[in-house]
């Protein structure tokens, strides 16, 4: 019952926060705290718990709940948590609380609807991250969209109201297009078996002819290559990014995204394991195009927010590369990746957020030479903009080397295409971070250093980046099982061996990056 725990916490939550709102509103911001630190307290306590079981590789699933939900058309409750949703969750509490914290002044109107829709998109992003039934996944997959359209459309900046229909067509549009595969896949596996079902490990096994195989696996992957996003399904995010209260940003770039990455591993792989084979070298290019095209426009940006919003294309591309790259290594460096993006990317919006809420623009043209006056966020913005950019002991670095190490197995030459995109973060990172803290000074700028409350926020999110980057062997030992299910499909398997790569026996030690000799595997194997 935990994992229903988990999401029923944030739904009343939510309800409280709004309900209070009518007698005070500092108790809604208290409530929201209280809810999302909660889960994040059972979350960590489940991880402690669970880790020799999870390092051992003793279960694939941690905990499972399933209930009967409409038996006539084959839909239950199912939720089950394994090391990569675990994963998932950690970082969603930790982003959400730091969210409702980043928006303590921020938020001055409607303040009790305005956690009502925080807690309520936390509540379908642990939906989705939980959910085993594929029409259950899809019900949380739409629960979050609604509420973050609110708070663009209410709380967000001057162009408030386009960027938040933007936001609802696209993924709304490429949502129904996975509905449709869904159920495509339904009726495909209940034509075969007699057994019409939404179980995600019973339609594992459906037998799809390669034309519909390929066509359903579309269904699943624009709904997921939008909401990642990947070039060219990014459209929307650079407004939406820019138009959101800080809040806002902070879940869509840590959070929502990574719900686009999860479905690529947990469903688009296992589930169209032919059609991934054959598709596998179009996404490790749409991954390399949304590295240098992302980093492209990133750098072409004056506005801070829409500056960190492209380079979070960027950043999701080294994710792609790694999904089609389909060997465990590769996917080791994703799953940090997700985890040291959300960290990164949401400081660097919180941090935006905070000289926006400050001096009123985020144009960097505006600024120089702040960091005489607010050393606190200057030197908080520089460890975020080194951890960005890739450098050696932050998170996004381990996580960037392991994707590429992976990648090169499977394909040489779009791997270092790929690796150009680690030049051209440097290049926009350090752009901003000058054009902002360093040089003259305006006579006009005036503004006060991180208060308490969001240097304790910054701190946190700095302790975390560097224990990524320093021991990254706890998140990709937690990982390791799913991990490997994913990828144990045969044709998975033969492709990976055709490529020189292996997908299995790494070392004990996954700190440490090794490259295991295809002729000894293949010995192996016989």
């Amino acid at each position: 019952m935990i994992l229903i725990y988990l999401i029923i916490i944030l739904f009343v939550g939510g309800l409280l926060a709004w309900l209070a709102n009518h007698f005070n509103e500092m108790a809604s911001r208290l409530i929201s705290v209280t809810a999302i630190l909660v889960n994040l307290i059972l979350i960590l306590f489940i991880w402690i718990k669970n880790y020799s079981d999870i390092s051992l590789g003793s279960e694939v699933w941690l905990y499972q709940y399933q209930q009967p939900w409409i038996e006539r058309f084959g839909i239950n409750w199912h939720f089950a948590l394994d090391g990569l949703s675990l994963l998932l969750l950690t970082l969603t509490f930790f982003l959400g609380l730091l969210s409702v914290l980043a928006s303590w002044s921020q938020i001055k109107e409607k303040v009790g609807f305005f956690h009502f829709n925080l807690l309520w998109i936390l509540a379908g992003i642990t939906g989705v991250f939980l959910a085993m039934d594929l029409f259950l996944f899809y019900f949380f997959w739409e629960i979050m969209l609604i509420p973050m359209y609110f708070i663009i459309g209410i709380w967000g900046h001057e162009k408030r109201i386009y960027a938040s229909f933007k936001f609802f067509i696209f993924t709304q549009a490429s949502g129904l297009l996975m509905f449709l595969a869904i159920l495509g896949l339904y009726f495909f596996h209940g034509a075969q078996t007699g057994k019409y079902t939404f179980e995600y490990e019973m339609l594992l096994g459906t037998t799809l002819p390669e034309f519909w195989s390929y066509i359903l696996m579309g269904g699943f992957l624009i709904a997921f290559l939008v909401k990642l996003p990947a070039v060219p399904f990014h459209n929307w995010l650079p407004d939406a990014h820019t138009e959101a209260p800080t809040a806002g940003s902070v879940i869509l770039a840590g959070l929502l995204l990574k719900t686009g990455a999860y479905g690529l591993l947990r469903f688009v792989i296992p589930l169209f394991p032919e059609a991934v084979v054959g598709f596998a070298p179009y996404g490790m290019f749409l991954g390399v195009l949304s590295i240098l095209y992302g980093a492209k426009l990133a750098f072409a940006q004056t506005d801070m927010k829409r500056l960190v919003a492209y380079s979070s294309v960027s950043h999701m591309g080294f994710v792609l590369l790694g999904v089609f790259a389909l060997n465990e290594l590769a996917y080791q460096g994703v799953v940090v990746q997700l985890l040291a993006h959300g960290i990164s990317t949401g400081a660097l919006f919180i941090l935006v957020g905070g000289i926006h809420e400050r001096l009123h623009t985020r144009n960097i043209e505006d600024f120089g030479g702040i960091w005489n006056i607010v050393p606190k966020m200057g030197a908080m913005a520089l460890l975020f903009a080194m951890a960005s950019l890739g450098l050696p002991g932050l998170g996004n670095f381990i996580a960037e080397f392991f994707i590429l190490a992976g990648s090169f197995q499977a394909s040489a030459v779009l791997t270092i295409f790929a690796t150009l995109g680690l030049v051209a973060a440097t290049l926009y990172s350090l752009r901003m971070f000058q054009k902002v803290f360093q040089g003259k000074q305006p006579s006009s700028i005036s503004m006060k250093d991180l208060n308490l409350r969001e240097m304790g926020m910054m701190l946190l999110m700095a302790v975390a980046i560097i224990w990524i980057g320093l021991y990254p062997k706890n998140i990709i030992e937690t990982a390791s099982v799913p991990l490997k299910k994913i990828l144990e499909h045969p044709n998975i398997e033969r492709q990976a061996e055709q490529l020189g790569v292996l997908n299995k026996n790494l070392p004990d030690d996954c700190s440490q990056v090794a490259v295991i000799d295809r002729t000894s595997k293949l010995k192996e194997n016989d």
